[in-house]
C-alpha cells in the first residue's frame, strides 16, 4: 500500500550524487561534469562508464581530456565502441519524446506524481510545444524542470600543465561543465546569495 499509494517519485539528483548511484528515473545528465551548490563544487563521474572503459583498456588521460572536451559525452569519441556510446548516451542525447513516453508507462503505476525533468538540446518553440503537448496527451500529472543546452559553448584550451580548462559560459547548463576553480581570485570568498521572498526582483518564487 505504501509503495503503490503513498509515494511520489523524484529524480533525487543531489541525493544520488552523495551515495554514488544514478538519479532515479532519469538518464545521466553527463558522464563527467562539475556540480556546484552552496556546499561547494563537486566533480561527478559515471563510475559504470569508467568501469567498462577500463575493461577495454580505454580509460586513460586522453579519454579524460576527451570527455572534458565533449562536455561529458562519449558520442563523438570514435575509439569508444558504438554499443558503449549508445548505452551511455547522456540526457541531452536521448530524444525528449522517449522521456515522456517512459514516464507515461511509469505513471500508470504511481498514485501520486513524478518529478519528470525534460532535457532538450536545440530547444525551440515547436519542439517545446510538441513535447509538452505529448505529456498532456499521455496523461502525465506534472513535469518538473526544463533543462536545455546553450546555443553556444565555451572554447576549451590546455593549460601549462597539459590540463584541459574551460571558461564558464553564460546561460543554459553549459557553465556546469567548466573545470573547477582553485578558489583564488575568482570570487569564491564572496558572500553566498540566497533566495528571498521579500525581494521583489527575485523571480525564483514567482
Amino acid at each position: 500500500m505504501r509503495n503503490s499509494n503513498c509515494v511520489a517519485i523524484a529524480p533525487t539528483a543531489t541525493i544520488s550524487n552523495i551515495i554514488g548511484v544514478s538519479a532515479s528515473i532519469e538518464p545521466n545528465y553527463q558522464n563527467l561534469f562539475v556540480k556546484s551548490n552552496l556546499s561547494g563544487e563537486f566533480t561527478v563521474v559515471n563510475e559504470y562508464l569508467v568501469r567498462d572503459l577500463k575493461k577495454l583498456g580505454l580509460w586513460d588521460a586522453v579519454m579524460v581530456n576527451d570527455l572534458k572536451h565533449f562536455d561529458g559525452s562519449i558520442g563523438k569519441i570514435d575509439r569508444v565502441p558504438v554499443e558503449l556510446r549508445k548505452l551511455y548516451a547522456t540526457a541531452f542525447e536521448v530524444d525528449a519524446t522517449w522521456l515522456v513516453e517512459a514516464a507515461a508507462r511509469r505513471q500508470k503505476w504511481i498514485d501520486q506524481a513524478q518529478s519528470l525533468n525534460i532535457y532538450m538540446a536545440g530547444a525551440n518553440g515547436r519542439k517545446l510545444d510538441e513535447t509538452y503537448r505529448l505529456a498532456w496527451m499521455r496523461g502525465l500529472k506534472t513535469t518538473y524542470y526544463l533543462r536545455t543546452l546553450a546555443a553556444t559553448s565555451a572554447e576549451k584550451s590546455t593549460g601549462k600543465g597539459g590540463e584541459l580548462n574551460a571558461v564558464p559560459a553564460s546561460g543554459g547548463m553549459a557553465g556546469l561543465i567548466a573545470a573547477p576553480s582553485n578558489g583564488a581570485g575568482d570570487g569564491a570568498s564572496e558572500e553566498a546569495k540566497f533566495c528571498s521572498i521579500d525581494n521583489p526582483d527575485c523571480e525564483a518564487c514567482q
